[in-house]
């Protein structure tokens, strides 16, 4: 593919935080200047201030360069879609009232959670009132702009980007998470090792990916890493860095992220001490999210400068990539079909991919660590019950992915497992297709 004015479809543009980001790395790219911008969202005070919010960008860094964008606002999404070449999902379904839900509830159980947006309760109805919004927008896609790439950064990550591809048949679908690209970085700054000169592998599942390789020059940094762990007790306090002592490979995700994944941790109340978990720690991310959006629609409408800076995300790359030709390596979250052998060839994995004008290509891993596939494939199991629950219409597999869900299965019996799911479908039944509003008791 070979595009000098692509049109870039930003579906959720109202989370305008990160639609900023995303436009200040894309018109960091000469080539991207002249693209045009078609932002949907369902929020008419949203869409209001990213259109405001995109054109303050536009006007700050691609003005001087004599290119400037188009950038539309539409509150009907085909219109958005319409002959676009990428689409990018950021929505999130619900917001900060069913955000409250997936923490209070649960919490009410005895459930502890740190984030709650990709496995454990929290995930599996994030997933579930985020599907009948995917399968709409992949039927719009496979209508109006067939041959578009959709890069996906809606949570649960693993989960949408197997429903999307089974319940929609479209195969121009990544999803794209910067947790292997901190990963690396925040690991080179530990070792005093400039990041571009480091050379690694990660492969897994989002969120819980693994560093395969990891290397300087040739020579392999987990020796040094490994020292620092023994010389600094405070390192040792970190719960990646305990599954790392442990597993032999470090995961790609925060400790808060990590510990959510395993029935380890957030039960004990001492392991919660010693590695300093902050159980609800994303309710207050999501006000800091929507403080932000305050202060940027309030400077807008007075007219104050809003901060420009590029978050290195892999969207704009991926796009500059495809459209240039320029080949650069991203990772991505793809359909499995045999990228890595010893996970279940249905799930979604993780793996670095390249990308050129042909598009974005998987890289083969071969298998992973014994230990490693072994979480993961508990992990993907899940996933899988939560996708067949909505392409099946069944409710009691909501059920059963709770049941297999690690966290919480160290937390509750299986009775009080059905009555949580029970009560969490009765407060997000207004977001849940029909099939799946039964409760079922015991």
């Amino acid at each position: 593919m070979t595009l000098t004015t692509p049109k870039i479809a930003f579906i959720g543009a109202g989370s305008v935080v990160f639609t900023q980001g995303l436009l200040a790395d894309l018109f960091a790219f000469p080539e991207l200047k002249g693209a045009h911008i078609a932002l949907h969202d369902i929020d008419a005070e949203r869409l209001a201030t990213a259109h405001g919010a995109a054109r303050h960008i536009a006007d700050r860094l691609t003005e001087p360069s004599g290119t400037t964008p188009r950038i539309t606002a539409h509150a009907e999404r085909r219109a958005a879609l319409e002959g676009a070449d990428f689409v990018i999902n950021i929505v999130q379904v619900g917001m900060r009232e069913s955000t409250r839900t997936d923490f209070g509830i649960p919490a009410a159980y005895g459930v502890r959670q740190t984030i709650a947006d990709t496995l454990g309760v929290g995930g599996i109805f994030r997933a579930l009132r985020t599907f009948p919004l995917l399968k709409s927008l992949g039927e719009d896609i496979a209508e109006v702009c067939p041959d578009a790439w959709l890069l996906n950064y809606t949570n649960p990550m693993a989960m949408n980007v197997q429903y999307l591809t089974r319940a929609t048949g479209l195969t121009r679908v990544v999803g794209l998470c910067h947790s292997v690209y901190w990963t690396i970085r925040d690991l080179s700054d530990l070792l005093g090792v400039p990041h571009e000169e480091v050379t690694y592998r990660a492969a897994g599942v989002n969120h819980q990916a693994w560093v395969l390789r990891l290397e300087h020059q040739g020579n392999d940094l987990y020796p040094r890493l490994d020292a620092l762990v023994a010389e600094n007790p405070e390192l040792r306090r970190r719960v990646r860095v305990d599954m790392y002592r442990r597993l032999g490979y470090y995961p790609t995700e925060t400790s808060e992220h990590s510990s959510e994944y395993v029935p380890w941790y957030l039960h004990h109340d001492s392991e919660i001490e010693r590695l300093r978990l902050p159980v609800g720690a994303y309710l207050g991310i999501v006000d800091e999210n929507i403080a932000e959006y305050e202060r940027t629609r309030d400077a807008l409408a007075s007219g104050a400068p809003l901060t420009v800076e590029g978050t290195m995300e892999y969207a704009p790359q991926i796009i500059h990539s495809i459209t240039t030709g320029t080949p650069r390596t991203v990772y991505g979250n793809v359909p499995n079909h045999g990228l890595i052998d010893n996970l279940p060839s249905t799930g979604t994995v993780e793996v670095p991919c390249l990308v050129d004008a042909l598009g974005v290509q998987p890289t083969r891993i071969g298998s992973l660590p014994a230990q490693c596939a072994a979480l993961n494939r508990g992990y993907l199991s899940m996933n899988e019950l939560v996708v067949r629950a909505a392409l099946e219409d069944d409710p009691r597999s909501i059920r059963q992915a709770a049941m297999a869900d690690p966290a919480t299965a160290a937390a509750l019996p299986v009775e009080r497992i059905w009555d949580l799911c029970d009560d969490m479908v009765r407060a997000h039944a207004d977001l849940l297709q029909p099939s799946l509003r039964t409760t079922l008791g015991h």
